[in-house]
Order: structure tokens, then sequence, then C-alpha cells
């Protein structure tokens, strides 16, 4: 079982950015301290939600602070990107960092994102599976062209070629992760072999009828059955140590409501679409109810029950929740030193 974290630079109500951004740096150099596997990061635009709105930039920075921790994109948005600077950037942390880069991505949201850098509505709402499959090409082959309505451009190399990596760095080229939040983009990460991340606003059933849908669509695209089998999907989480469920309980309950408040709220639609907002606090409430929030055995036992019942065994989980850094860097060293060896 692999345990890592999911780093969003949360601005709580009160708290500046350079503050949000403090927090998420130093959470992420405790989680290698303390012997997790993995650091995974959000990006936002615009929003307190989330305060880092390039995960590839903010990735290469841990990557350079870090000698063992995997670091990966939780999620680098394709509709505002353009696949070829994406990979290339992907190639590069690949490369230098002797293969400890993870590039998740995702389709993002229907944001006011889209207008500001003028991908439009259409990206968002039919060019994923485009984006995505030149993203793939360009960290697959050694020459790319492209033909279609929103990328064409001439044959030219690919530099650096991930096939290029010495050192441990595997020449397939980075791992390659997709956020799934529907049938659609189970079926679309399922064809091309590519293992999900899944959302830490379902639970165990929700996520084990998408890995099963996952491996159905896969072996009817023809991945290989050892590749199915193994895929190795993420599960977002949240997790909070404490020395009594009630405790770990009341110290998300004080604070994530007020974030997720402010943060929910920011967010703009670009075509003024409706949206509908969750209750902060019973979201809050969900999230404690789904995932390892307790003492360290219940939450060794919240990951194990997990693993069991959907046959994910990587956890990218939300530390933050507190809002403090104090707080945060003991959550990450307690996740670490007294719930992983729980899990054997």
């Amino acid at each position: 079982m692999r345990v890592g974290t999911f780093v969003l630079a949360a601005q709580f109500p009160g708290q500046g950015q350079g503050e949000a951004l403090h927090r998420a740096v130093r959470s992420a150099e405790v989680a290698e301290e303390a012997g997790l596997d993995a650091v995974w990061l959000a990006e936002h635009h615009f929003v307190p939600y989330g305060t880092c709105p390039s995960a590839i930039t903010l990735a290469a920075l841990l990557l350079g602070r870090t000698r063992t921790l995997r670091v990966g994109t939780a999620v680098s948005v394709l509709p505002t990107a353009h696949p070829v600077a994406l990979g290339e950037q992907a190639a590069l942390l690949h490369l230098t960092s002797g293969g400890r880069f993870s590039l998740g991505v995702g389709r993002g949201g229907p944001w006011v994102d889209l207008e500001v850098f003028g991908a439009g509505l259409e990206a968002y709402e039919r060019g994923f599976p485009d984006s995505l499959d030149l993203l793939l090409r360009w960290l697959r082959e050694a020459r790319v062209a492209a033909g279609g309505e929103r990328f064409s451009f001439r044959e030219v190399p690919v530099v650096p070629r991930p096939a290029e990596a010495i050192g441990g760095g595997d020449p397939a080229g980075p791992e390659v992760v997709v956020a799934c939040t529907s049938p659609k983009s189970v079926r679309l990460a399922a064809e091309r072999g590519l293992a999900m991340l899944l959302g830490m606003h379902i639970g165990d059933e929700e996520k084990a009828q998408m890995v099963a849908a996952w491996r159905r669509c896969a072996r009817e695209a023809g991945v290989p059955a050892r590749a199915v089998a193994a895929a190795p999907h993420v599960s977002a989480g949240v997790a909070q140590v404490g020395d009594g469920r009630g405790e770990a309980r009341e110290t998300l309950l004080k604070t994530m409501p007020g974030w997720l408040k402010q943060g929910l709220e920011a967010h703009v639609t670009v075509d003024g679409r409706a949206r509908a907002m969750r209750d902060p606090v019973a979201y809050t409430e969900l999230l404690c109810g789904l995932h390892p929030v307790g003492t360290p055995q219940v939450c060794a036992d919240r990951l194990a029950a997990t693993a069991e019942r959907t046959g994910i065994t990587r956890f990218a989980l939300l530390v933050e929740g507190s809002g403090d850094l104090a707080a945060t860097e003991e959550n990450v060293r307690r996740l670490g030193t007294e719930v992983l060896p729980r899990l054997g």
C-alpha cells in the first residue's frame, strides 16, 4: 500500500496566499521525512479554494527539495494548457528527477479560466480526448505532427525525449493518470490503459464500481490482462489523525467549512450557467465519514477497508484540513509514523 498526501495549498479565512503556499511546501517536505510515498498537487485559478495555479511548476520545486518522494499533479488541467508544452515540462521533470514525477491530468470545470486563457468552452466540453491523445503521443514518440481543429502543426522532433532517461528513469516516460468523475472519463482512461485518480467526494462503493467499469472497458479495448490487473489507480481522500475520533472530527469541523464556503463560492462559470453548492458543514461531515479521520488505528483500518473494497492501494490524502501549519506538520508525521506501520 502506498500512502501520499493531496495538497491544495488551501487558503483558509483570514490567511494570506503566501501562508497557504508555505504550508503546502512544508507539508511535502515533512511527508518525505515521515516516509510517505508521494505528494499530489492540485491546480486552481483565481480562487482561494487552492492557491497553486500551476501544479507542474510547484512539482518542479518539490522534486528539487526532495530525494525519494514521488511528486504528481492532481491535476494539470488540459483544456487550459497546450498538450505539447505540458508534455515538454513532464518529460523534463521525468528525466531530471530520476523518474519520480507523475503527470495527473483532468478536464477541470466550466470556469472563467477558459475565457482568461483563450481556450473557450469547446475545449472543456469536447476537446479533452484530443488534447490527451496529443499529450500521450508527445510522451511516447520521437517526432510528432498534428492536424486537428484545435492543434495543427508540422512534424517536429520531441526534445527532450523520455526515452533518453538515465539513472533509473523509466524510458517509457512519466506515469500519466486521469482524473475520472463520470462513465465517459472512465472509458477514456481505460481505452488508453491509463490509471484513474478518483475524487474524495465519493465513497468506496462508487469507487469500486468505477474500477470495475474501467477493467471492463480496458479489456474490451485490448489492454493486456496483466496491465488491467495491476493498474495503479489512486484514491483521493482526507486524513486527520487524532488521539480520539471525536477530536479528529472536531479539528476538521472547526476549519474546513469556512474554507469550503469561501473557496467554492469564488468559482465563476464561463457562460453564467447555474451550479449547485454543497453545504460546507454537511460536506465536511461526509468527508469525515468516508475517510481516515480518527485514531491511528481507525485511520489504518479505514485505509485497509477501502483497499479491500475497491482494489485501490494508492492514496492521496488531504492533510491540511486544520488550516494550521504546525497542526498540518504533526498530522503528516503521525500519518507516516503511527498509521503506516499499522498497514504492514
